[in-house]
């Protein structure tokens, strides 16, 4: 099984229009990052996990050409604005698009997409059909989702684990209940947004902290901020089992 990162990047602290920062200025390709999403794949399934407003971008550039399911971590704009791009795949692989979400996220994904789920459908619009995510484990094809409940300052956010592999975005607190359904995992990805405290977001030293008590073999940190500095750099500063992840990196799971 296999996982892709489509995007490692946020919306927090990435400027418009492009600056003198030295990440803008970086010529770095793991220096430029899009909005956070993960591909998950197996002999049968290609599973999205969030779809952000770089969605159609992310799929262009992994020239993917089928998609099973869409799998979201919260309703947040950075991480559900991309879901319209699934039309694509209703046409060419003449399917409805499996969409997974807590019963909260589907009100939100109702009102930002109402088109999509009115009762008077307009020709070429999205087709999905809502799967209710709750704190119970479901599988899709092969690829079986453990569901862990993270914080993300006051709102519940969904993080998954596939087998031995977990996956956190937009979080800075999580549970002792919920941290035991973590340990035990051989890789760990979790959001790290920048130096500076965050009123919703691991720092870059509190991940650190983190990941050195849940003990993966190894780590990744995503949902990376313009804020944090150039990829090489703070690479240097990490423990050896941790490393950032960039768009476009893959690993085994």
């Amino acid at each position: 099984m296999k996982v892709t990162f489509l995007g490692t990047g946020t919306s927090q602290g990435v400027p418009i229009l492009c600056c003198e920062c030295e990440v803008c200025r970086s010529t770095n390709p793991k220096d430029k990052r899009l909005r956070s999403s993960i591909l998950v794949q197996s002999g049968q399934a290609n599973i999205v996990i969030d779809s952000g407003p770089d969605f159609r971008q992310q799929l262009l550039r992994k020239q993917l050409k089928t998609l099973d399911a869409v799998v979201f971590t919260h309703e947040h704009k950075d991480h559900i604005a991309g879901l319209d791009e699934v039309k694509a795949f209703n046409f060419f692989n003449k399917v409805r698009m499996p969409v997974y979400a807590t019963a909260r996220v589907q009100e939100a994904l109702k009102r930002e997409f109402a088109y999509i789920f009115a009762d008077e459908k307009y020709p070429g619009i999205p087709e999905v059909d809502l799967y209710t995510v709750r704190n119970e484990p479901f599988t899709i094809k092969e690829i079986t989702f453990t569901p862990i409940e993270v914080m993300h300052y006051k709102l519940p956010v969904k993080a998954y684990r596939i087998k031995d592999f977990t996956y956190i975005t937009d979080a800075n607190f999580i549970s002792r209940e919920e941290k035991e359904k973590i340990k035990g995992s051989r890789i760990i990805v979790i959001n790290a947004l920048r130096r500076e405290e965050h009123i919703s977001h691991y720092t870059l030293d509190e991940a650190v902290n983190l990941l050195k008590e849940l003990k993966p073999e190894k780590a990744y940190l995503t949902h990376i901020s313009h804020q944090m500095g150039l990829h090489d750099t703070v690479s240097k500063e990490l423990p050896g089992f941790i490393e950032i992840a960039y768009d476009g990196l893959e690993i085994e799971i």
